[in-house]
């Protein structure tokens, strides 16, 4: 059975949409964008009026505009350019003008620049910012530090420069990033790296994981495409819109006490506890040889039930989060 077929029958339980997968950037488009349309019903007019004003500082704004059907209400485009602007951290990853820098591939962080907040003068990637390498061990393998920075460090700076006096330029810089941090770390192996004799600095958050079959090459892209994937880095996000609108609308509802959990480090412990109990098992062993997640298995529909409650879940806190920290 193919992917598609295994998102056919996922949109049959689940009343959504569901697409192939391609590689791993965090939930993908769609998921990244469902996030922000969960968040946006949320948000104050208030909070509304402040990022709309922000988000027209972005480089790519102009962009982004062009990209919005025409005949759309005042709200509705509002909405859209909120959404994309969801996906505006993992676009610089193919813009010529960004560059990686730290070591591993950009994946770990070096140095002072690793940590600086300068705005959109700002060039590098940061890609080690999209997710915080909190390790376990399955063979008592010695478990490494976790780097710094990190998603969670940076979720609390920009939290921090939201509710500052700091320019505009630096808080719109800031205010896209935190969006598209809030789903990262909602996604439980963006908060996890299982460390065994094979891989003492840990899997990469189950990069090193590998897959049979069309689901996804491994286990982390697996877990990114289970909102499903389309038009990673293309110009036209409409397609992405347009199933993120459809699958925002289906996502259960969540708990005003869960909602109510702004810290970040709360936040992570839960995406690391869930990858330990709900990723890392049966068909998946401790070992990185290829495994096979068997379409519509007990493993499968779990799966995605936890990333609907997971968008839902980083969708509220994030709308809570820019409710109470905008200025």
């Amino acid at each position: 059975m193919t992917f598609l077929r295994i998102r056919t029958y996922l949109w049959a339980v689940s009343m959504v949409v569901l697409l192939l997968s391609a590689p791993a950037l965090a939930w993908g488009p769609i998921g990244h964008m469902t996030v922000a349309y969960v968040a946006y019903q949320k948000l104050t007019p208030a909070a509304k009026a402040r990022i709309h004003d922000l988000l027209k500082l972005n480089p790519d704004y102009a962009s982004w505009e062009k990209q919005i059907p025409a005949g759309k209400s005042a709200d509705d485009r509002d909405l859209m350019l909120f959404m994309i602007a969801s996906v505006w951290a993992d676009d610089i990853k193919g813009e010529p003008q960004y560059s990686d820098d730290g070591t591993d591939d950009g994946n770990t962080p070096d140095g002072a620049s690793s940590s600086q907040n300068v705005g959109y003068s700002d060039h590098l990637r940061h890609k080690y910012w999209h997710f915080i390498d909190t390790p376990f061990s399955s063979d008592q393998t010695q478990l490494p530090a976790v780097p710094v920075p990190n998603a969670q460090t940076q979720i609390v700076a920009f939290r921090a420069v939201l509710g500052s006096s700091q320019p505009d330029e630096l808080k719109s810089n800031d205010l896209v990033w935190l969006l598209h941090l809030v789903g990262d770390v909602h996604q439980p192996l963006h908060a996890v790296t299982r460390v065994t004799q094979a891989h003492p600095k840990g899997d990469a958050g189950g990069n090193f994981v590998k897959l049979f079959g069309d689901a996804a090459p491994n286990l982390h892209s697996y877990w990114d495409s289970l909102p499903g994937f389309e038009c990673t880095f293309c110009s036209d996000r409409i397609p992405c819109l347009n199933r993120a609108m459809v699958l925002a609308k289906t996502l259960p509802a969540v708990s005003a006490r869960e909602a109510g959990n702004l810290d970040a480090a709360a936040w992570v412990r839960e995406s690391f506890e869930l990858a330990q109990s709900k990723v890392y098992r049966e068909p998946i062993g401790v070992a990185d040889h290829p495994y096979t997640i068997v379409p519509a298995s007990t493993y499968e529909t779990q799966s995605f039930q936890l990333a609907q409650k997971y968008m839902a879940l980083a969708g509220a806190r994030l709308a809570r989060v820019l409710n109470a920290e905008l200025k």
